[in-house]
């Protein structure tokens, strides 16, 4: 690199323990990134200093941080904001989540016991570092909820967001889901359409799902359907570009109905069609296997 010239990518890998930081920074590793594990953050500043004198050779640089370093971790905001000075240097935060009962059950797995709460049940260390973390993952750029993700998952939706990352990339990630699993906590926008017509009730089109033409044809031909869309496409369009100019670089917008399978999957595909050309769009259905004989 020409010092002080080339720009430097920084990923900040954090989050909760037991969410998928080991798979997140081996998938970075795969990505060509220079990786760090549990780095005090009162070290970053001094760290990128020696990093813009290695003559470009390490350019892409994911440093993880979490609460084995929790004596350090007053000095992680103070050091982020002394790097955004730094017209050479972009930093994103990448926060791993996931829900309570989802961790203590990794724990259980794993017979390991949580860093907060050696001696005591993993649920009350659990509770813990979400209260000392919340700030955090308020400034994060991207959260990702591994919940319901295995491994391989994880691995490839990190490639996705990261392969190509760019400072001014700006993606868009429209997900459907069933309310009765619960509402996806990495989620930007959640848009609830349990109020429109549904498909389970029509016994030729409740075992398919919104991804065949007969189901959308019926979710899409009804009034309300229609001036739905609409609506919502007016605040999209509205709304897209000034997240954007925020700085976002990737939003992810969750539409939901009963059971994650008709309605939801058909409004998301429609939606994402509005979208592609204008913002690099893709989709995910993350309960379309899960609703047998349920209503959705």
């Amino acid at each position: 690199m020409k010092q002080g010239n080339e720009e430097i990518q920084l990923v900040i890998i954090t989050g909760m323990s037991g969410a998928g930081k080991t798979v997140a920074v081996q998938s970075f590793e795969d990505l060509g990134y220079y990786c760090v594990d549990n780095l005090p953050p009162a070290l970053i500043s001094t760290f990128i200093e020696l990093i813009e004198t290695s003559g470009g050779k390490m350019n892409k640089v994911a440093l993880v941080i979490d609460l084995r370093g929790r004596e350090f971790f007053d000095h992680l905001f103070e050091s982020v904001d002394k790097l955004s000075s730094k017209t050479n240097l972009t930093t994103h935060i990448l926060f791993l989540d996931a829900r309570d009962n989802v961790l203590v059950r990794r724990y259980k797995e794993t017979r390991r016991s949580h860093p907060l709460a050696a001696e005591e049940a993993p649920l009350e260390g659990i509770h813990d570092e979400r209260r000392i973390l919340e700030d955090l993952k308020g400034r994060a750029r991207q959260i990702i909820d591994t919940s319901d993700m295995k491994p391989k998952e994880l691995r490839e939706r990190i490639i996705q967001y990261y392969s190509g990352y760019r400072k001014d990339a700006f993606s868009v990630n429209i997900m459907s889901f069933g309310f009765k699993y619960g509402i996806p906590i990495d989620a930007d926008l959640v848009f609830d359409v349990r109020f429109l017509p549904n498909p389970h009730y029509i016994e030729h089109l409740q075992p398919k799902t919104g991804l065949e033409e007969d189901v959308s044809s019926y979710v899409l031909k009804w009034t309300e359907t229609k001036e739905f869309i609409a609506k919502l496409h007016d605040l999209l369009t509205f709304m897209l570009p000034q997240y954007k100019r925020e700085g976002k670089s990737q939003l992810i917008i969750a539409i939901g109905c009963t059971g994650g399978k008709h309605r939801s999957v058909t409004l998301t595909e429609y939606l994402a069609e509005k979208y592609i050309g204008e913002y690099s769009v893709s989709t995910s259905h993350r309960d379309i296997k899960k609703s047998k004989g349920l209503p959705s």
